[in-house]
């Protein structure tokens, strides 16, 4: 199992009463400080307003923030835990992330969801359309995502949704993965989401499951596989564990037994943020040392 980190961006309040530069130069430190201890990957979130509720609080904008982290590392790989479909033409978004992933050496992993924060969406201009519609928006806009990262120089991209769509389009760059930059479907939603994830995704994230909820989802998560004949084994699962979870920001053996137990069950990744990173990089030194305790290398 893999270690990712997510960097201190303001959407927790953790930038309550900075200073935008001194914020700023904050998140390049972490990014770079989580690279030089070993970590495998770095992350942000794609949130405009704080969390629980919109505070007068800054918050960076994700895919420029991640543009600059990328050009800031070297080795971590990044992305985004995850991006909102609806905040984006998902063409756009493919264009995006083809860019980044060159600016990155090839290292962007494209994490996508539905999204849920209802006073963003509104506040932004986007409306805030039911769950079903939401989801299926994100069902078209992976369509049109694949059919843009999708291998060959000269492919055109056509595909006609409700919600989503695009006509002859040409991406160029792809970015420099080969077969295609990775797709991370975000959420828990058995029904829809999993299924989504089984047929578009490289992986799955699951958000803030306990290791007995994980116990329960994986062989749902199969499942999802099995239905449309893909190797469930094709599927790469990981966690997205919150930064409030005592498991998980406390140094100590709780948490290593807590690694350790979610480690066993095969996941690909746990990814998180820890609070206390805006002040020393101490804490990502503890989670480590945690980390190697609990026999994971942050790496992989």
């Amino acid at each position: 199992m893999k270690v990712g980190v997510i960097v201190p961006q303001g959407w927790t309040g953790e930038y309550d009463g900075w200073e935008p530069a001194a914020a700023w130069k904050r998140t390049a430190e972490v990014a770079r400080a989580a690279e030089r201890i070993g970590f495998e990957s770095i992350w942000l979130f794609d949130h405009f307003h704080t969390v629980p509720r919109p505070t007068d609080e800054l918050t960076f904008e994700s895919f420029t923030a991640l543009s600059a982290l990328a050009a800031l590392t070297e080795r971590v790989r990044i992305g985004h835990i995850v991006i909102r479909n609806g905040y984006r033409n998902p063409a756009l978004t493919a264009k995006m992330a083809s860019t980044l992933d060159v600016i990155s050496g090839g290292r962007f992993e494209l994490g996508i969801g539905a999204g849920w924060k209802r006073d963003e969406w509104l506040a932004y201009g986007y409306g805030f359309p039911a769950t079903r519609e939401r989801l299926a928006a994100l069902g078209d806009g992976l369509e049109v995502i694949s059919a843009m990262l999708a291998p060959g120089r000269t492919t055109h991209a056509t595909y006609e949704g409700e919600h989503a769509s695009v006509r002859d389009a040409i991406n160029l760059p792809k970015g420099l993965q080969s077969p295609r930059i990775p797709i991370m479907v975000g959420g828990n939603g058995p029904e829809v989401t999993w299924r989504l994830a089984a047929r578009y995704a490289d992986e799955l994230n699951v958000d803030g499951m306990s290791p007995a909820e994980l116990r329960e989802a994986l062989p749902v998560i199969r499942s999802r596989c099995e239905e449309i004949g893909r190797d469930p084994e094709g599927l790469r699962v990981s966690l997205h564990v919150w930064w409030g979870d005592d498991a998980w920001r406390a140094p100590g053996q709780r948490r290593v037994d807590f690694l350790g137990e979610v480690a066993a069950l095969g996941l690909s990744r746990i990814i998180g943020l820890l609070q206390a990173t805006t002040d020393a990089d101490d804490p990502l030194e503890e989670l480590a040392v945690d980390a190697r305790q609990a026999g994971v290398a942050l790496d992989g």
